[in-house]
């Protein structure tokens, strides 16, 4: 095919199938193969696409660079930071960034809404720009393969913002597991207090679709919020924040905290991809469940045996569920608000949310006996914005960040189907991970690549 006659965007339709298919058979060093690669004592040109929410800390975390190029579909809400880096060019739409301004920068941060982190990232790879994304990677498992795959064919450079991942805890996890810590892991319980935590970020609506249409902000391009999603009628319990309890716009507490809270067991353990994964949930009522994620939720994942281990059976809890006590702690012992137990015959790893913050090894008894040892994994250098950073690192040097696409994809996958299963209430979902394919329910497996609305595509 003659891409001269194509435009980027239909090339770029028109050839996923076949860069899936060669990723496939052919993984790309994406330490060797860097587009843009510059000296790491130049500054990196850098663009971002939401810059409302998270994305100002993204932004701001990146400050020792150049901020070139700054897009959101709300210019009220994005104000501030649009006000912040004056030079940087102004966007409404990603699209008309990348072809205008393309040639201006090396890398973009996306922070917007999970449903259009997959579309942003296939047209970045597309110009062939390194790529901070939030976390979770993408709204579909699909989306999450797709975006991978590509990343890895073109040598981008990637991190998600999953931050905890940079911290020197969760190395020091991983070799106290590698080192007997706790003994053989049989079980891992990790639970977030959302969507009822109390905070702006986990104020999740538990409600049907609402039905009044008040009129679109003028600030604001609605059409462009919506993206790949199927439209519906403004509304403000959408945007800025509250998406994120949506369906077709957010992954829930398990999709919005899992990529953190789960993080360190899914590096430590090495857990790849389950098996089957099954949840069970209350809602607050029938439409509510038809449009929302329920207001509490307990997900089951079974991980196969391997080599290094034992088989693995990992629950989630959220909406302010909480596991049993293991027996190796004290009865009446208190679990903080979010957070993960891994548990093995001799001990127990007990860390708060956003990684492996605050990590601890109980019982004290097992402390006390225990040597660390001699920490061998590579650690990001600690700082402020040190995963942002590590990003910029790895733009200039070529050398993987932490939390590089390879990384974060597979974890967000792992998250994912978790989040699917809450959609298929109570239904066992057997998961065949490598070829992105529950093998027992139709119904669910329509779920793994759910469609666009008329003129998006990857």
């Amino acid at each position: 095919m003659n891409t001269s006659d194509l435009t980027r965007r239909a090339f770029l339709a028109a050839s996923t199938t076949t860069v899936l298919s060669a990723c496939a058979t052919t993984r790309v060093n994406t330490a060797q193969v860097v587009p843009g690669k510059i000296s790491p004592n130049e500054k990196l040109n850098l663009a971002a696409v939401g810059i409302g929410g998270m994305g100002r800390r993204n932004i701001d975390s990146c400050a020792t660079e150049n901020i070139v190029a700054l897009c959101d579909v709300d210019n009220k809400h994005a104000a501030k930071q649009f006000d912040k880096y004056p030079k940087a060019k102004r966007f409404v739409d990603y699209r008309v960034m990348f072809d205008k301004a393309s040639k201006e920068f090396d890398g973009v941060i996306i922070a917007t809404p999970d449903h259009t982190h997959a579309v942003i990232s296939m047209d970045a790879i597309a110009h062939g720009k390194h790529i901070y994304c939030q976390k979770p990677l993408a709204h579909s498992l699909h989306e999450v393969r797709t975006v991978t795959e590509a990343a890895r064919a073109a040598g981008v450079q990637t991190q998600m913002g999953n931050q905890g991942h940079s911290s020197d805890n969760m190395r020091l996890v991983k070799e106290w597991i590698e080192n007997d810590a706790v003994g053989k892991v049989r079980e891992v319980h990790a639970w977030s207090d959302r969507p009822v935590g109390g905070n702006p970020w986990s104020d999740f609506p538990m409600m049907g679709r609402p039905t009044d249409t008040p009129a679109v902000p003028e600030s604001l391009n609605w059409d462009l919020w919506i993206g790949p999603a199927p439209m519906r009628p403004y509304h403000p319990i959408y945007h800025p924040l509250t998406w994120r309890g949506f369906y077709d716009f957010g992954t829930g507490p398990l999709g919005d905290m899992g990529c953190h809270i789960l993080d360190p067991s899914f590096y430590a353990l090495d857990l790849g991809h389950p098996d089957y994964v099954q949840a069970s949930s209350t809602h607050i009522g029938d439409e509510a469940s038809k449009e929302t994620y329920p207001r509490a939720t307990i997900v089951n994942y079974r991980f196969p045996k391997t080599k290094k281990r034992g088989p693995i059976d990992l629950t989630w809890y959220d909406g302010r569920l909480l596991p049993a006590i293991p027996k190796l702690l004290p009865g009446d012992f208190t679990l903080p608000s979010n957070g993960a137990l891994i548990v093995g015959d001799k001990g127990v790893i007990l860390h708060g949310s956003h990684g492996a913050g605050s990590a601890v090894l109980l019982p004290e008894s097992r402390r006390a006996e225990y040597t660390d040892p001699k920490p061998y994994l590579e650690r990001v250098k600690q700082q402020e914005g040190a995963h942002e950073l590590d990003w910029v690192r790895a733009c200039k040097d070529g050398k993987l960040a932490s939390s590089n696409f390879e990384y974060g994809g597979p974890l967000t996958e792992m998250v994912l189907i978790g989040v699917l299963a809450i959609r298929m209430k109570d239904q066992r979902l057997e998961w065949d991970g490598d070829n992105l394919t529950i093998t027992n329910n139709e119904a669910a497996n329509a779920l793994v690549n759910p469609p666009y609305r008329d003129g998006w595509s990857l």
